[in-house]
């Protein structure tokens, strides 16, 4: 591909025809095997029924992803994040050598999960990266269950970044061996779930496909996105009996009482030990069930019931829970908050997290989507070492975390958080935040106190990170001239 004419070539979506548009073209659409029946829709209600207001925000454009002029595209790679296929070596020959080392700033990404970078040199502003499953057959549940992640980790961070438009490719490559039917039924009922319960800042999703990949989505595109309540009629007998569950994520049926319980518990363990009646008088909520489970897991290790590698094995698949529940879950809320993002990098090349006190309205918002949030975030930054820095500046009663919130955080969450931690910068502490920090890290949890750093001003905190490489909130920036008078920026940049 020459990359002077393909730019030449760069499609905006907006000429493109949405699939609502295409009815009349193609009429009802291509059936499967179309039943001559059509079903009363008040006696047999469709799941997926007739919706012109998504329905025109879904275009199906056969060519390639790399060429489309929208907010961000999707490049499907392997877990390298340096894939040899016809998707991702097209959007690398547009978007050009910078867009191989902004990935190599990534180490990776795991099966299921969804990195953005600079579309560089592409008409996209953004590109999501993301990795689908090998498929084999006896592993089919778990090829499902990876896949609908992809999509779903697509969709929630086009949301979250407040994006107009994503360019889908199909995620599942030849080489990873997903059969195209099967893999096409969950893109499109896990878009449409999507559409439905958190789309509403989405303007457009494209399906961008091949002329092999276009007859296999024009059969199934009806099924999920019906243009008239006579094509709903029509392709309602023909929606295959799994479809998921409300966000369209496959349903295992043996694991269904599992995960409908609320991640924290631990239901294993709880029947082979004979802890349920226990956790059951502890409490429904999440952080109160989390903490009877630390506090009995405490009492038989110090029994010597429970070792070391089980308690390591126990923790790990709770974390793990509230991971994949995170994942799963619309968090763009909390996300609009901006109390928690991730900026450059410190003197050392470590990533740095800010947390924002005073845009955590605590008595407001829902604690345990918090966690859920901070889990989603932290996740794939603490995969190595970072920094945070926590703004305390203005912040007022309301917006202090209790310590038993902070307690469970800490209890949940996997070990690599506490390991590669290696620095938490507490900008304009009080008194009082000291001498709680204090007492929290030192009664309450261990290996933390000697990695907190309390700043007064935002010079010392440049003798650690260089202005350019954090992202301060205004009103930071406005209070600590005003108290400590403006920043030397000489001093921290010779530094």
């Amino acid at each position: 591909m020459d990359p002077l004419g393909a730019r030449s070539q760069f499609v905006d979506i907006q000429t493109l025809p949405t699939w609502q548009q295409q009815l009349d073209e193609d009429g009802e659409g291509m059936p499967l095997e179309r039943s001559d029946s059509l079903l009363d829709l008040q006696a047999f209600p469709s799941p997926f029924p007739f919706r012109p207001d998504i329905n025109r925000k879904i275009i199906l454009f056969v060519g390639e992803v790399s060429l489309l002029n929208c907010t961000a595209i999707v490049n499907t790679s392997n877990e390298s994040l340096n894939d040899k296929n016809p998707v991702s070596d097209a959007i690398h020959q547009l978007a050009g050598p910078e867009l191989r080392d902004e990935l190599l700033k990534l180490k990776g990404c795991r099966t299921g999960e969804a990195k953005l970078t600079k579309g560089f040199n592409l008409a996209a502003r953004f590109i999501i990266h993301t990795v689908g499953p090998k498929y084999k057959t006896k592993y089919r549940t778990a090829a499902e269950s990876s896949l609908y992640s992809c999509y779903r980790n697509i969709m929630q961070l086009a949301a979250e970044q407040s994006m107009a438009s994503v360019g889908l490719c199909v995620v599942t490559t030849t080489k990873r061996g997903y059969p195209l039917e099967d893999s096409t039924h969950i893109a499109l009922r896990t878009v449409r779930r999507f559409l439905e319960n958190h789309g509403n800042s989405l303007e457009a999703v494209v399906f961008s496909v091949t002329d092999t990949e276009e007859p296999v989505f024009k059969r199934l595109l009806p099924l999920y996105y019906p243009r008239s309540e006579e094509e709903e009629r029509t392709f309602l007998p023909l929606i295959p009996t799994d479809i998921g569950n409300s966000e369209g994520e496959p349903v295992v049926p043996e694991r269904q009482i599992r995960i409908a319980e609320k991640p924290g518990t631990l239901e294993d363990e709880a029947e082979e030990d004979g802890l349920e009646s226990d956790l059951g008088q502890v409490g429904n909520h999440a952080f109160a069930r989390m903490e009877g489970d630390v506090d009995k897991q405490r009492k038989m290790i110090l029994q010597g019931q429970l070792s070391e590698a089980a308690i390591q094995k126990q923790h790990q698949r709770n974390y793990n829970r509230w991971l994949c529940r995170a994942r799963a879950e619309d968090l763009s809320d909390i996300a609009a908050l901006k109390a928690l993002y991730q900026t450059g990098v410190d003197m050392y090349g470590r990533t740095v997290m800010v947390l924002v006190g005073r845009n955590i309205p605590v008595t407001l918002i829902d604690l345990e989507k918090a966690l859920l949030y901070f889990i989603h975030v932290m996740d794939h930054i603490t995969v190595k070492e970072y920094v945070m820095v926590y703004f305390h500046t203005l912040t007022g009663e309301h917006n202090h975390l209790r310590s038993d919130f902070l307690k469970s955080l800490y209890e949940i969450v996997d070990a690599k958080f506490k390991k590669n931690l290696k620095a938490f910068y507490f900008v304009h502490p009080s008194f009082r935040s000291k001498v709680s920090t204090w007492f929290f890290t030192t009664f309450t949890v261990s290996g933390v106190k000697e990695k907190v750093r309390y700043l007064d001003n935002l010079q010392q905190l440049f003798t650690c990170i260089r202005p350019e490489q954090i992202d301060i909130p205004p009103f930071v920036l406005e209070y600590d001239t005003r108290v400590n008078g403006p920043y030397q920026l000489s001093q921290s940049s010779n530094l």
